[in-house]
């Protein structure tokens, strides 16, 4: 039960990320469906990058830096997906949906052939993304539950909950939302549409991506050889589970996690029954954008103008 509860948390967790940032690019009014392929190119700019440091490095190897240069290296790559998206939805107003699934395919391309021509399946830095606090041990079950990750669980925690102190606090958080619901109204109100446009699309897609390099090197312990897009729909899925709000998002992920590994921990299930089990979380975030429907409360509404691209010329 503890394996189970840990493996729910570390995957959970790699999923808050995807719902984090897909969360602060559709408060914009933006839905971008190219998140699984943002979080392939995160964890190919990750692992990448990991590798190149420790060559490069050698015996001298630093464990702060064979952490920070991966996770810089995977904003950057995240970010630049968003800069992509963002340009061709907000300056040649491309379709979002149709630009976003295109996000997805060059994402996913793009991380299978920097495998392929790498030929890299692990990469041995797993280790110093899984270091735990050095008491945790000490501390029985709580300890092994709750203190023996690695640090980009809790920071996952901390940004979604610094994410929805910024959407409900802050005079920044205030006009994303005025974006998102009206962007017509927000820019007679002197707010710069596509600027906030462009900047939620591209912090959302950096946080997003640390959602790849976090289930690349945290979950499966660096293994580096599957296409990892499914979980970024699991992502997608978990903003609407969560009605678009980052702090019940990390009730969500512990949830979602949980469904998505299930299987693995119930003996004697056929291969079958284990892919009917990885369904459930989708088969939930159904019911609740049924019943959220039905009960039509503003608050737990998308964004207005989610999905709609926006022409000052016509105000």
């Amino acid at each position: 039960m503890i394996a189970f509860i840990v493996s729910a948390i570390r995957l959970g967790m790699t999923l808050l990320f995807g719902a984090t940032g897909e969360t602060i690019t559709e408060k914009s009014g933006h839905l971008n469906l190219g998140i699984p392929g943002v979080m392939c190119v995160g964890a190919s700019c990750g692992c990448f990058a990991e590798y190149l440091y420790l060559t490069a490095a050698g015996e001298n190897v630093s464990g702060v830096l064979a952490v920070l240069i991966p996770v810089i290296a995977t904003l950057l790559g995240g970010a630049l997906m968003g800069l992509l998206f963002s340009f061709l939805t907000v300056t040649l107003r491309a379709n979002q949906n149709v630009t976003g699934l295109a996000i997805t395919t060059l994402g996913v391309g793009i991380s299978d052939y920097i495998i392929d021509k790498t030929g890299l399946i692990y990469i041995s830095g797993a280790t110093y993304f899984k270091a735990s606090l050095p008491f945790a041990s000490k501390l029985g079950s709580f300890g092994e539950i709750f203190l023996s990750h690695g640090v980009l669980v809790y920071a996952a925690i901390i940004v979604a909950v610094l994410t929805s102190f910024i959407f409900n606090r802050t005079r920044v958080g205030l006009h994303l939302r005025a974006v998102g619901e009206n962007p017509a109204t927000a820019d007679a109100a002197g707010i710069n549409v596509s600027r906030y446009r462009y900047l939620a699309t591209c912090i959302g897609c950096g946080i997003a991506s640390l959602g790849g390099l976090s289930f690349v090197m945290d979950y499966l312990n660096g293994n580096w050889e599957y296409i990892i897009d499914d979980i970024g729909w699991l992502a997608i899925a978990l903003v609407i589970f969560t009605v678009w709000k980052p702090n019940l998002a990390i009730f969500g992920s512990l949830i979602f996690g949980a469904l998505y590994i299930a299987s693995s921990y119930i003996p004697g299930i056929s291969f079958a029954g284990k892919e009917l089990f990885k369904l459930l979380p989708y088969g939930v975030t159904i019911i609740v954008l049924i019943f959220t429907s039905v009960r039509s409360r503003k608050k737990n509404q998308p964004p207005e103008s989610l999905g709609l691209n926006y022409f000052r010329e016509e105000r």
